[in-house]
């Protein structure tokens, strides 16, 4: 039964008609079959990981000044500054904003668990400009009651209309943002377990995935050779 598994994989069927090969291998055995032990034993095929989507720096300057709307633009941009989750841009209060420091306190990440973002004059200046004109209180980005938080579907949705009048080919989400923070991090020369900390992972092997995608630093890395002095093939 491995073997035929084995033998569908190499042919390149895809994981889900996979499934429904053991699906069906596995109701022949237990049910038509009677063999209680045997269909545990037939695994099922798992989803491939993907890699993220990453938008090129000019790539996020066309999309973020495609959001029509000031506060969706704001919360967008402050998603990518500081690589946030879309829970967490919207949870961001007023009192999250550091002037002095000039950082943003992520006090809702996943899992309950608070950390500082960078230190980063940019995004505060945006953030304190836009209170300036928008005064809001206590959340940042206020819902249609003013006293609760903007609700992620009014994001996401921003996210399309954006993607659309930017002529962006690629599905963008506040994930790819916060995919793109990362990667262009990387790219920058930032060490990962700093970017680790930044995006709140727990574990280096989730960060790491972002190296797959980073192909402007797998460019630029130069391969141990380059620095022997060594010679291999004879003088012309």
């Amino acid at each position: 039964m491995r073997a035929y598994q084995v033998h569908l994989a190499s042919k390149g069927v895809s994981w889900g008609s996979l499934n429904q090969v053991v699906c069906a291998l596995r109701f022949f055995y237990g049910v038509t079959l009677g063999e209680a032990t045997i269909p545990e034993r037939i695994p099922y095929a798992r989803e491939p990981r993907k890699l993220p989507t990453a938008l090129s720096a000019d790539e996020v300057v066309r999309f973020l000044e495609a959001v029509s709307s000031l506060k969706a633009r704001v919360a967008l941009t402050t998603a990518y500054a500081a690589g946030l989750r879309v829970s967490e841009v919207a949870a961001l209060r007023v009192r999250d904003i550091d002037s002095q420091r000039m950082v943003v306190r992520i006090g809702h990440g996943k899992g309950g668990k608070e950390r500082g973002g960078m230190r980063s004059a940019s995004p505060v200046g945006i953030l304190r400009s836009y209170w300036h004109l928008a005064r809001p209180k206590p959340f940042l980005f206020p819902g249609r009651m003013g006293d609760t938080p903007i609700n992620p579907t009014v994001l996401h949705a921003a996210c399309r209309s954006a993607a659309v009048a930017a002529g962006l080919n690629k599905r963008v989400s506040v994930h790819v943002l916060r995919h793109s923070f990362a990667t262009h991090l990387l790219e920058s020369g930032v060490d990962i377990r700093i970017i680790q900390v930044l995006l709140g992972h727990e574990n280096l092997s989730t960060t790491a995935r972002y190296t797959r995608v980073s192909t402007g630093v797998i460019a630029t890395t130069e391969s141990p050779l380059d620095r022997l002095a060594l010679q291999v093939t004879p003088p012309e």
